[in-house]
């Protein structure tokens, strides 16, 4: 990553230059897709099912998870 003013950088992006060299890409989020760690406990029962809907789906259970709280979270709010 090179060194370079702002006001460098925008005059380049301006003449329509590459200027992502001088970004460190690594560091690069989406807002709010941050990632929070959270624990769930969940009845024996429950574990079982989603196991079941996992393999059938050909996923992991947390995928199941995700996807299902995901659709619900959309369904909610149109």
């Amino acid at each position: 990553m090179k060194k370079q003013k702002a006001t460098e950088i925008d005059k380049r992006f301006d003449d329509g230059e590459e200027v992502l060299e001088y970004f460190d890409l690594s560091k690069i989020r989406k807002p709010n897709e941050e990632i929070k760690r959270i624990n769930v406990d969940f009845p024996i029962w429950m574990v079982e099912s989603l196991d079941r809907r996992a393999k059938h789906l050909g996923v992991n259970r947390q995928s199941v998870i995700k996807m299902w709280i995901a659709e619900k979270l959309e369904s909610n709010t149109q």
